[in-house]
């Protein structure tokens, strides 16, 4: 089975995990795991390997490679997290609030902070057991989701101390699909972006939940509900499918390319814009369905945007950008 998001490198690869140390520990051991321990310093900011962002409150907080986490409260000056526990690649970043965030990555890593990103903690880590976790939502405070490859589904209801794992299905080829990216959707539906065109929808919360094979037969990288009911999902060569039914069918749309897509945002003004690798941006504005597709120069691969006063900001494999 074809791992996705393979072109992003370290982060959506299944790399080999650092194995802990067993028995008596040498100097050189500890050394190696206190360098495990805590991301690098002195990084430039704006250089970074990044893979997600969003938003707490006004900051803008970015995470990437090595544990790699960013904020920014202008949209232009960025600084490093002033405590990252851990090295792994780091995948998704969600905040409840402007306080209370969760990140998660490789080696089936879960952070949590409590400070708008400064300060990070190790909720979940199976170093040694190459778990890739893509994707963490949180409904509230305490109930949240992490999904990723291999069908790994996990839910807690503590604000992430403890983690207990959840079967989707019970169809073996349905339920090892890679899952790569929740969103929820009205009235406590959740949905899962998938391998193989698959996404899966729960309308109870994530109690229970209906595998809905599209007519897509590449992956589905990511995922929104918009403002005006309907739901987008993208993913891999260009694919973009809308449903105007909560999710129960699928219809492809145009986008105007064959780059794989990696995130959906939609600003304010409802306008949509979708990020994609080699450079590619889509916008749609108004109520035309119609992506209008720009190609930055530079032609980095985008895994992000955010909307700030300042204006938009990608984040990128490339680094931090701002509309060239």
């Amino acid at each position: 089975m074809k791992l996705p998001f393979a072109m992003l490198g370290l982060c959506l690869a299944i790399a080999a995990s650092a194995h802990s140390a067993q028995g008596q520990n040498t100097p050189a051991k500890e050394d190696a795991q206190r360098r495990w321990a805590h991301a690098p310093t002195k990084v430039d900011p704006m250089r970074g390997v990044f893979f997600a962002t969003t938003q707490a409150g006004q900051r803008i907080v970015a995470v990437g490679d090595h544990g790699l986490v960013v904020l920014s409260e202008d949209g232009k000056t960025f600084k490093q997290a002033q405590k990252v526990p851990t090295r792994s690649a780091l995948t998704s970043v969600h905040f409840h609030d402007a306080k209370q965030g969760w990140i998660a990555g490789h080696d089936g890593t879960i952070l949590g902070t409590r400070d708008g990103g400064e300060h990070w903690e190790v909720l979940r880590q199976e170093r040694g057991k190459d778990e890739v976790l893509l994707s963490i939502w949180f409904a509230d405070a305490q109930h949240g989701f992490a999904v990723g490859q291999f069908g790994l589904a996990l839910e807690t209801h503590d604000g992430g101390k403890t983690w207990e794992r959840r079967t989707l299905s019970t169809q073996t080829h349905v339920a090892e699909k890679h899952l790569i990216h929740l969103f929820p959707g009205r009235q406590g539906l959740l949905f899962i972006a998938a391998e193989s065109g698959t996404i899966f929808r729960s309308a109870d919360s994530g109690k229970t939940w209906q595998a809905i094979q599209t007519a897509n037969k590449g992956s589905f990288w990511t995922g929104k509900a918009l403002s005006d009911g309907s739901l987008l999902a993208a993913g891999m060569r260009g694919h973009v499918y809308r449903s105007q039914d909560q999710g129960l069918s699928w219809t492809a749309t145009v986008s105007g390319t064959q780059q794989s897509l990696t995130a959906i945002h939609e600003r304010q003004d409802a306008s949509v814009l979708i990020t994609g690798t080699g450079g590619v941006l889509l916008q749609r504005t108004g109520t035309d369905p119609a992506f209008k597709r720009h190609t930055r120069a530079d032609n980095a691969s985008l895994t992000g945007v955010v909307s700030h006063a300042s204006g938009d900001v990608f984040v990128s494999t490339a680094g931090i950008l701002r509309n060239d």
